[in-house]
């Protein structure tokens, strides 16, 4: 069985060690994608009014949004927050309306705006996402990078998604294989665990690669699993929970999406259903504010998230509270609870907050940005250990295809070749 093991290991790691190289490295920066995002792009986070009109009066995130819409009608606000920390530009995740003209979005060559929350004035744009190493696009790039290597999509498929996705299953199957192939007998087992600093070359490396792995198994784990549960979700992982657990309903699972070119509009405004969302909240005794609106075309559906301003990204605990509603009569269409529902909904509510680290707060984001370095160290240390087996197995077939080939010089003798073809030395009268 071991030799299987060793040659699965192998060949499992060799496909996905450079995608998970990248994905580690990267993992180790966008653990900080906000911080460094706005180093780098202070034009898209800061409000230029900020000390020029202090104690002048900010315009919520739903005015600014209607205010966007009005001045540009082929832009629709998809994503905007209701109220922004002081100092900082109100952003906005867009797309473009349906141009009746081709029937198709309308090209406005950006999907994210940067708004002064006290002039309205826009203070810039970008392609969130877009292949591009430029300032505005660097942290951007990197993020999607991560989960999808910039793999199109075609035909309806998102091939990225699902290419990154079945990279995690991958994994996730590899670690217990590289778990058992760690502890060949008990006799051995701290070896298993020691480094040999001392010695250096390729013990080190051996050792970095396999003991590295083996006190770090549980996290890497933890990261293989919820890599299949951020790309692979509804296709792979809430099946699988829900064979072991019972699931709530996922309000945009249940529903079939539209195709891009004909998008389901609102009939309620957005002002609206932050209306029908706070009375909502109330009942649930909840007390953190609106924080938050989105409106997704595909489905029909408003989602309306719970936080106060700066902690959008629901830093601590598995995350924000979110409540949908449909577009046209604001009915409720289930929501995101956290805390809440059954053992597998707990699972599944973890899961982005322990991949992002972001359910220890701080200390989860930087154990999980350490987590990324180790990730793309192990990728390295194993192809390294891969390249050296391979050379030396290259030369060892070398010497003995040169042994053979002198052999029958040598026949007369005595016996020149084993039964497997390799060269014995003459026998001794």
């Amino acid at each position: 069985m071991r030799p299987v093991f060793v040659l699965l290991h192998r060949w499992f790691g060799l496909a996905v060690a450079i995608f998970l190289f990248i994905s580690g490295a990267t993992g180790a920066l966008i653990s900080w994608d906000h911080e460094i995002d706005a180093w780098l792009n202070p034009t898209l986070f800061e409000a230029r009014s900020g000390e020029q009109m202090a104690g002048k009066p900010t315009l919520s995130g739903l005015e600014l949004a209607n205010r966007v819409e009005a001045a540009d009608p082929r832009v629709r606000v998809k994503y905007v927050l209701t109220q922004e920390e002081p100092g900082h530009a109100s952003q906005m995740s867009v797309e473009g309306r349906i141009n009746p003209a081709t029937g198709k979005p309308f090209e406005i060559g950006f999907n994210q705006m940067a708004v002064d929350p006290v002039t309205a004035e826009v203070q810039g744009t970008r392609m969130w996402g877009e292949v591009s190493l430029a300032r505005e696009n660097l942290l951007p790039f990197l993020y999607k990078l991560h989960y999808t290597m910039h793999i199109p999509s075609g035909w309806g498929i998102e091939f990225g998604m699902w290419f990154m996705g079945l990279i995690g299953v991958v994994w996730a199957f590899d670690c217990f294989i590289a778990l058992w192939l760690s502890f060949p007998n008990w006799r051995s087992w701290r070896k298993s665990f020691a480094f040999r600093w001392k010695q250096g070359g390729h013990k080190l490396n051996f050792d970095l690669h396999r003991s590295g792995g083996v006190w770090l198994w549980a996290l890497l784990l933890i990261l293989a699993v919820t890599s299949v549960s951020m790309n692979l979700g509804n296709q792979i992982m809430r099946p699988v929970v829900s064979i072991f657990s019972t699931l709530s309903p996922d309000a945009f699972a249940a529903i079939t999406p539209q195709p891009e070119n004909k998008p389901i509009e609102p009939l309620l405004s957005r002002e609206r259903i932050v209306d029908i969302a706070k009375l909502d909240a109330a009942k649930r005794g909840w007390t953190l504010p609106a924080g938050g609106i989105f409106y997704a075309p595909a489905y029909g559906l408003y989602g309306v998230g719970f936080f106060r301003p700066g902690n959008d990204h629901g830093d601590g605990g598995l995350g924000n509270s979110w409540l949908y509603f449909d577009g046209k009569d604001g009915s409720p269409a289930g929501g995101k609870f956290p805390g809440t529902g059954s053992a597998g909904d707990i699972f599944i509510q973890a899961q982005f907050p322990l991949h992002s680290g972001r359910i220890l707060g701080l200390t989860g984001r930087i154990l999980i940005s350490i987590m990324g370095a180790i990730v793309a160290l192990l990728s390295a240390t194993g192809f390294l250990i891969w390249l050296r087996k391979r050379r030396s197995r290259v030369q060892q077939q070398a010497r003995l295809q040169k042994l053979a080939s002198a052999a029958p010089a040598f026949a007369p003798l005595g016996k020149a070749t084993s039964a497997r073809g390799e060269f014995t030395a003459p026998a001794m009268e």
